[in-house]
């Protein structure tokens, strides 16, 4: 039996990854940022524990995560959904999305530092906007990239703590991408050499073997069906 956290864990890939975790067996804690939709996520998802932790107040997260013992696995995948654009910048949406992910991961793990052991292994949530843009992509790409040198750096300095990066395309059953309209994604498919969109299970896999494979480290891993090549 595994300790897992996943920071993120009351919706979408995060709370799948929880789901899949603990019918495994594993001993699962959640995070999110309310503290009733963290333990509701913790009991329908057969998690541990719910924890009320927002990345974006990062001298607030190593408070939140005082109580937790020694961690085999850590999942860093929340996110906030930014559209901002050059021409409309939303400062204050971009300086949450930045603080997020660049600092409240690395808060986190900075945080937990002392319960993570030799075996430990991290992975970290980019996204594929970093290579193919979108009007209102500016701080989502900007942040995605920022990812691989956070992956890399904390690589370094935990040691032999094995850190991965996972940069998601689009995930067509993810509940951001599953309410958009029939011809949105049918031209998203047609881009695709699959001919299949990604699916939360695709993820929670390729998540669950970075995390798994003790040879694996530093590595960013794609999961969008060759869309970059469409």
């Amino acid at each position: 039996m595994s300790s897992v956290l996943v920071v993120g864990g009351t919706s979408g890939i995060g709370r799948e990854f929880a789901r899949f975790r603990a019918a495994r067996g594993d001993e699962v804690v959640v995070t999110g940022r309310d503290a009733h939709r963290a333990d509701t996520a913790a009991k329908e998802t057969g998690a541990v524990r719910g924890i009320a932790l927002d990345l974006a107040q990062p001298h607030d997260i190593a408070g939140a995560l005082e109580g937790l013992g020694p961690l085999d696995h850590l999942v860093l995948c929340g996110v906030a959904r930014d559209e901002n654009r050059v021409g409309e910048y939303d400062i204050e949406a971009a300086l949450r999305l930045v603080t997020l992910k660049l600092v409240g991961y690395t808060e986190v793990v900075h945080a937990l530092r002392g319960r993570l052991h030799d075996d430990s292994a991290i992975v970290v949530f980019g996204g594929q906007a970093k290579e193919r843009p979108y009007p209102g992509a500016t701080t989502v790409a900007t942040v995605n990239a920022g990812v691989r040198g956070l992956m890399n750096t904390l690589a370094v300095e935990l040691a032999p703590v094995r850190v991965n990066a996972l940069h998601p395309g689009v995930v067509g059953d993810s509940p951001y991408w599953l309410p958009k309209p029939g011809e949105v994604l049918a031209g998203l498919r047609a881009r695709t050499p699959t001919g299949r969109l990604a699916s939360m299970a695709d993820v929670v896999d390729a998540v669950d073997f970075l995390l798994r494979n003790r040879s694996v480290n530093g590595v960013e891993l794609a999961v969008d069906g060759g869309w970059l090549l469409g």
